[in-house]
This record gives structure tokens, C-alpha cells and sequence, in this order.
């Protein structure tokens, strides 16, 4: 088939046959085309975008395009959670425990960070001795022990959708909805899941700034994953301030270890409460959704139960054994680098905490090291920053506001000069933000 023909096709608005799908998928996959036509193809298609209908081909056939994870002599249900990404988001860190804990059995796939938003991949390597590079025989053989494993993106599942998303990473094509969806939903039909749970995050400090979007991409996400048999459920969450009290690698890690273990006898800090919050209601709504509680108050029931329990945090500390963390890892973590400065930023008058905003602060942490740029960038995963309220509390002049780790004390400054022009306190009552905006 000429690739032209179909750069043609896309071009002057045709509906692209199942054939031409297929060719494309294959082509990226196996890089059988110049970049040159991949980029003209995919500038067409953010300027004339793909149908529904196209769109689930096209997935289909990017998840045909490498290996299959086969969950076969695996209890079900076999579930993936997967969230779009943002400021301070360590939910797969609580939710999976808490899925496991409540026996579905999840296997996921997931990547590392770029720009503001964290990768999953990224916090969990943070851990000392952490593996993310398990086969999918060692995923299946661990996730029938003990109900849950992860890995980062193999090169042989959904091959096409690593080149393609290299290429829309390159060339301002990431907005496209329906390139979004096929790169999403190909992995998790490569990974082998039946029921897919998804987070789609929607502020300053997503990638979808705007409800309308979020919402916009989430039912795309669901009618297109339901036409390739998946089972999808979504809620869209607030980013428009970071999740939690921490923003960076080991201190995301730390916060959700502080979160699953209740037997510590350690308050956890406040803007936790809203993180562990909503992971309790996320695996709530997630236990509903596969049939294991009879509605989502008796989910999130059995969501908090198993966390309050300690067998979440049990199962957290299983699954970190199962992938290669050192017995003493948590104190690993917490024990800083020499070369690590902590700076604090004050309220700088009385008030109500009106904006902290996310995407300042992610763009802050990148800055500090704690993100990338580019896929080759390094991280230093100490870097970071500790938030100590949440938009509505009250504040005093001087009180502490955050915490910033740094790699040298003119980092620090810098981090603290830009993260202080999205912060606003007002006189005026501020009420709290909710944290879950809609569900499917």
C-alpha cells in the first residue's frame, strides 16, 4: 500500500478503510516508513481529526501491532487503573494495594514522566532496589501470587504507539483526542485487562485544563474502549491545586507510605487527607464497577476497610518485595543527600488560602530536576516539594506554607520566587475545593 494515499485520504477529510488503519499501525511499528510521512499524517489528522469508528480501528490495530499479555488461570477480575497524569498524582501508589487487598487482580502498564506530570514509573524507582522492567511472564507469574504487578512500557507491547507518541511529542500533535485515546487504550489492550479505571485529571496542573476537555477525553475514552471490548469506567478529578502534601518522586513515595500505614501511629499531613480521600473513593467506585460490591458506598466501604485494616499497607509492602525493594528501603528514602537544601516559604499575611497553583508548582519541580524536558533527561528523585494546606484553609502571617527540597540553596530561591507568584491568599471566606468533579 503508498503511505501517500493515505496522507492524501487524511488530508482531504476521507473516511480512512479498515485496510489503511492497519498499514499505518504496521508501518509505525515496524518504523517501515520515513518520520516525514509519519509527521505529515499525523498534522493532518490533528487538523482533521479521526471518527469514533476510525478511532477504535486504529486502536485495535496499534494493540495488534506487538505481544499480548495473556491473563488466562489469573482470578478475575482482571482490572487497570490508569490516570492522565498530574501534579503530585501517586494514586496507583494507594489504589492498587487497596484493589488487591480487595481481590481483584491488577496488572498494569505504565510510564515515566514528562514535564509537569509525574510517571508512575519515575516514583517507583525512587525506591531502592525497585525493578519496573518485568516480562509479561514475570507480571503474570507475579500478579497470580499476590494480585498485583507493574512494569514500565515494553518495547514489543503496542510497539505503534511508541513510535507515534514519540513523533507527536516532536511535532505539537499531543492535543489530538483521538490519538490520545488509540495511545492510551492500545496499552491496556496489550496488557490484557477486561475492566480499565480511569482517573482523568482536569486543571492547571493536567493536561486538560478545562472541565469541558477532561470531560470531552474521558467519553472518548469510554466509548472508544467499549468498542474494542473493554469495560471502562472514569471519574474526573481537580488538578487544579497539586494532589496531596508532596510533589516529587521519594516524597510522593513517602507520602503514600504514610497514607497506607495506619499502624505508624504518625498523624498524616493534611493535604494527605484529600489524597487518601479520593484513592479510597477511586478504588471504591473501581471495586463497584468489576461486580464486587453491590453499589459504590459498599465499594468504598470495603475500599476503607481494607485500608484501615493495614492489609492494604500489607499488600504495598508485599508487592515492593515482589519487584526487588531492599528490605529497609523506606529508611533508604528518607535519609536525604548531603547535598540536599530544604527551604521554607511563609504566608505572608493572614488569610484564606485561595490558589496554590499546580501547574506553577510543576513546573517549579521540574526546574529543581524532579521532572523532564525530554524523554533522555535525568531526574534527581530527592527533589520536590512538602505543601502544608489545602485551597480553603485559614493561614496566619508566617505560617509555613511549603517546604522546598533542593539541590542547591540558589535552586531553592529560585523554586520558591516562582512558586510564590501562583499562590494567592484572600480576606474573603474561600470554601474547599472538591476534589472529584463527575463520574461515569
Amino acid at each position: 500500500m503508498d503511505f501517500i494515499s493515505i496522507i492524501e485520504a487524511r488530508r482531504d477529510r476521507r473516511i480512512h478503510s479498515e485496510e489503511e488503519l492497519k498499514f499505518l499501525a504496521q508501518s509505525a511499528a515496524a518504523q517501515s516508513v520515513p518520520d516525514y510521512q509519519l509527521v505529515a499524517w499525523l498534522m493532518a489528522e490533528y487538523l482533521n481529526p479521526l471518527t469514533e469508528g476510525e478511532t477504535a480501528t486504529l486502536t485495535t490495530a496499534m494493540a495488534a501491532t506487538g505481544d499480548r499479555i495473556d491473563l488466562t488461570g489469573l482470578p478475575k477480575p482482571w482490572v487497570d487503573k490508569h490516570s492522565t497524569g498530574g501534579v503530585g498524582d501517586k494514586t496507583s501508589l494507594v489504589v492498587l494495594p487497596i484493589l488487591a487487598a480487595c481481590g481483584l487482580t491488577v496488572v498494569k502498564m505504565s510510564g515515566r514522566g514528562l514535564g509537569i506530570t509525574g510517571g508512575t514509573v519515575d516514583k517507583l524507582e525512587s525506591i531502592p532496589g525497585f525493578r519496573m522492567n518485568l516480562t509479561p511472564e514475570e507480571m503474570k507469574d507475579q500478579a497470580k501470587k499476590i494480585g498485583i504487578a507493574i512494569t514500565g512500557q515494553s518495547p514489543n507491547l503496542a510497539p505503534a504507539d511508541k513510535t507515534l507518541y514519540a513523533l507527536r511529542d516532536a511535532t505539537a500533535t499531543t492535543e489530538s483526542i483521538p490519538l490520545i485515546t488509540s495511545s492510551i487504550l492500545s496499552k491496556k489492550i496489550a496488557g490484557g485487562c477486561e475492566y480499565l479505571s480511569l482517573d482523568v485529571k482536569c486543571g492547571s496542573g493536567a493536561f486538560m485544563k478545562d472541565f469541558e476537555s477532561a470531560k470531552k477525553l474521558a467519553t472518548w475514552l469510554k466509548n472508544i474502549g467499549e468498542q474494542c471490548g473493554l469495560k471502562v469506567h472514569y471519574a474526573i478529578t481537580d488538578m487544579d491545586q497539586p494532589l496531596g502534601a508532596c510533589v516529587g518522586n521519594a516524597l510522593e513515595v513517602r507520602e503514600a507510605e504514610f497514607v497506607l500505614d495506619v499502624n505508624s501511629g504518625s498523624e498524616i499531613p493534611r493535604p494527605s487527607v484529600r489524597f487518601r480521600d479520593l484513592c479510597i473513593q477511586l478504588a471504591g467506585e473501581t471495586i463497584a464497577f468489576v461486580g464486587k460490591a453491590p453499589s459504590v458506598e459498599d465499594g468504598v466501604a470495603q475500599a476503607n476497610s481494607a485500608l484501615t485494616s493495614g492489609n492494604a499497607h500489607a499488600k504495598f509492602e508485599e508487592w515492593c518485595k515482589a519487584q526487588g525493594a531492599r528490605p529497609n528501603w523506606f529508611s533508604e528514602m528518607i535519609e536525604l543527600n548531603d547535598d540536599i537544601v530544604v527551604a521554607e516559604l511563609k504566608s505572608p499575611t493572614d488569610g484564606y488560602l485561595a490558589e496554590q497553583n499546580a501547574g506553577i508548582i510543576g513546573e517549579a519541580v521540574v526546574e529543581l530536576g524532579g521532572g523532564r524536558r525530554t524523554k533522555d533527561d535525568k531526574i534527581n528523585p530527592q527533589v520536590g516539594v512538602w505543601l502544608d494546606h489545602v485551597v480553603g484553609d485559614h493561614v496566619k502571617t508566617g505560617d509555613r506554607l511549603l517546604r522546598i527540597y533542593a539541590a542547591s540553596e540558589d535552586e531553592a530561591k529560585k523554586a520558591a520566587d516562582a512558586i510564590q507568584s501562583g499562590i494567592k491568599i484572600s480576606q474573603a471566606l474561600v470554601p474547599a475545593r472538591s476534589v472529584v468533579l463527575a463520574t461515569s
